[in-house]
């Protein structure tokens, strides 16, 4: 994940240092002697050199100060809430895993030799959505099987809910992270264009000074996005792979209380 975000933002970073630079060589005039091209090449050059003697970090930093702290500190808040939910999640999806055929394999064998209650047993030392079902199905094991079946049924929505919770959050911070970005360049436009409005000219400095800081709004706002949205699929595709294995699980487990059931009568 990292890695993807830090190729991602030096191509960001990149397009964003490089695209004057491209703009400025297309528009500088052409000259007889050729004294003023080879000046404005030395001085890109120059630039270019001190954007590559220049860490990418510090590059960063400097750009993010540069967005201002009245629309930059509510991005920064946005990302450091969705890295809190999606840990979160993270965390609590890891220690829900469970080895479901290990599980099954231990209650089966608690069943044949303790019965019901040494099964019940297991799943209570066993932590994780799965281990919470199989207890639910135990518990009611004197009641028949379609009693035991409604039960899992019911208490696995219950799980799953549990399992979604945040995912909500999550999203919303996906969706308002490029929102602030957005609003802070249109926002950051009005103030250039009010600049210019005031200068009387349209001064080559005053239009890529607000505009420059009007748009970095966006560039972080949608990296924030981007960091986000790849952490929520990765917890999305944890939550469905706890599902799928929480129902497979759960069929199995059916066919154990029935063998079970059978060999009681």
């Amino acid at each position: 994940m990292k890695k993807i975000f830090v190729l991602f933002s030096l191509v960001a970073f990149f397009c964003f240092t490089a695209t004057p630079m491209l703009f400025a060589q297309q528009d500088q005039p052409e000259t007889e002697n050729g004294t003023d091209t080879e000046e404005v090449a030395h001085t890109y050059a120059s630039l270019e050199e001190t954007v590559d003697m220049q860490p990418f970090h510090q590059a960063l930093k400097q750009k993010f100060i540069e967005g201002g702290a009245g629309w930059m500190a509510p991005i920064l808040i946005v990302l450091i809430l969705g890295l809190a939910l999606v840990i979160e999640r993270i965390i609590y999806l890891n220690m829900a895993t469970t080895n479901t055929q290990r599980l099954l394999e231990r209650v089966e064998t608690a069943l044949d030799s303790g019965g019901v209650d040494a099964a019940k047993e297991i799943c209570r030392s066993t932590r994780g959505p799965v281990a919470s079902v199989f207890y639910q199905g135990l518990d009611r094991v004197d009641e028949g099987i379609e009693t035991i079946e409604k039960s899992i049924v019911s208490y696995g929505g219950v799980v799953m809910g549990r399992l979604e919770k945040n995912l909500s959050w999550i999203g919303f911070v996906i969706a308002v992270a490029p929102m602030l970005g957005f609003l802070g360049t249109v926002i950051g436009m009005v103030f250039a264009f009010d600049s210019i409005e005031a200068a009387g000219d349209i001064s080559p400095t005053v239009v890529a000074g607000g505009m420059k800081v009007a748009l970095l709004t966006t560039v972080f706002g949608l990296i924030v996005a981007i960091i986000i949205q790849t952490f929520y699929n990765y917890v999305a595709s944890k939550v469905e792979s706890l599902v799928n294995d929480m129902e497979d699980a759960s069929i199995s487990f059916m066919d154990i209380i029935v063998k079970h059931i059978r060999k009681q009568k």
